[in-house]
């Protein structure tokens, strides 16, 4: 987690809190309905939309609660929600990223939800998402939409080389070179990313730290062999170099819509964005596998998505109000409705409808969460990607050595756990 706040962000964090919270500024009237404020941390333009309707659609369900719907930007909201609690004037319910969940849960601003109405349909949802819920085993959150990435493909040009997905990242490399020779096009584009290379830590059986052992793995032989594999798919015929400009993503992405390479790994949050480039216009041609597997035979990627969480210092008749929410955006037809109007991947097995399933997207990411591999209850543990982003970054661009840049990864995560050993 970032430590601190700049002063202008406090200000305005301060003034959101103040405005647009539930608790003692909810604006309630002693004979009226309740008003709840719902922090939805989505995408404004593609995702809150349909939030937003389904918000309308639980208002007229329940006219004794009125949900004061605000969107605030996924990159301010973790800082945002961290100081507006330790203000006590925090919203009801936020769209907490998985990785906030046990953290916040540590500090007591979460609600456990065990035995509650937001969790009375608990044996629907996966039950890896329940888990990843969880913290010291009460659990803080609702699964509200799930990803994990995956190698995705052009069919097309795969199908004019004649190569299949690749079950191993040697396979990728094979196959990245007959694409180039046959088709002219890379075959492989890569990412600097720390997020998106802990697929090859998970091929070697491995993680950035054992959270049961309290030990830092990030430098061990097992990741210097994952990250080495990382590395090496960034040199080669049909692989495509690192990019390491700010840009990167924008990069990456443009290029696979656009069939200027074959293949990349990415989440589900851009499905709607493939079917916008001109490679996929037919949907079908969209290709989804698990990502490739490393020389343990084992293939995985990480669990990410978000929780529906309620605020722990809210009165009782708001807890109960948002409660009563997170059980209407959290059940089946909602979620439902959320994966066909934004292309993202339902919570629980009830929610995958033959109408969902349709979309070839959707059908093709469910078919590897199999993969998934949920994040251990440690509250640091989504802030040690931060020091290992910059360590890949400087690894790909040549400025420094992989060991050197697994030492000085293993130094900054040794921080942010400090009862952990090396």
């Amino acid at each position: 987690m970032r430590r601190g706040i700049a002063a202008t962000a406090l200000v305005a964090s301060l003034a959101l809190a103040a405005t647009a919270c539930g608790g003692d500024d909810s604006g309630d009237s002693a004979d009226g309905p309740v008003t709840i404020t719902w922090w939805d941390t989505s995408n404004a333009t593609n995702e809150a939309p349909t939030y937003q309707a389904l918000v309308k659609e639980f208002e007229a369900a329940n006219k004794d609660i009125k949900v004061k719907y605000v969107n605030v930007p996924f990159d301010q909201a973790q800082n945002k929600f961290d100081t507006a609690a330790g203000a006590s004037g925090a919203p009801d319910v936020l769209r907490s990223e998985v990785g906030w969940t046990p953290a916040f849960a540590k500090k007591g601003y979460f609600l456990p939800l065990d035995g509650t109405e937001a969790l009375a349909d608990e044996s629907k949802f996966q039950p890896s998402l329940i888990e990843q819920a969880k913290y010291e085993d009460k659990v803080y959150g609702v699964p509200f939409t799930t990803d994990t990435l995956a190698l995705v493909y052009n069919k097309d040009l795969f199908e004019k080389a004649g190569v299949e997905a690749p079950k191993t990242w040697d396979d990728l490399k094979k196959a990245a070179a007959t694409i180039k020779d046959k088709t002219g096009v890379d075959g492989y584009w890569g990412t600097t990313q720390s997020y998106y290379a802990q697929s090859f830590l998970y091929g070697e059986g491995t993680d950035t730290v054992d959270a049961d052992a309290k030990k830092i793995t990030v430098n061990s032989p097992e990741a210097k062999k994952a990250y080495g594999t990382w590395l090496d798919l960034f040199d080669g015929k049909g692989l495509h170099k690192a990019d390491t400009t700010a840009d990167a993503y924008a990069h990456i992405q443009d290029a696979f819509v656009n069939g200027k390479v074959a293949s990349i790994i990415q989440g589900p949050w851009e499905i709607t964005n493939f079917y916008k480039g001109s490679a996929f216009k037919d949907k079908e041609n969209l290709g989804i596998a698990t990502v490739p597997a490393g020389s343990t035979g084992k293939a995985g990627a990480p669990t990410g998505g978000h929780n529906l969480s309620v605020y722990a210092g809210s009165d009782e008749a708001h807890q109960q109000a948002a409660l009563k929410f997170v059980n209407f955006m959290t059940s089946a037809k909602a979620q439902e409705t959320i994966a066909l109007k934004n292309n993202t991947l339902p919570t629980r097995d009830d929610a995958y409808t033959a109408e969902v399933k349709a979309d070839p997207g959707i059908a093709g990411y469910q078919g590897v969460l199999a993969a998934a591999q949920p994040r251990p209850a440690l509250p640091e543990y989504g802030s040690l990607w931060g020091p290992l982003d910059d360590e890949l970054l400087a690894v790909a661009g040549g400025k420094k050595s992989l060991d050197e840049g697994l030492a000085s990864a293993e130094t900054s995560i040794a921080k942010l756990v400090p009862d952990f050993s090396k």
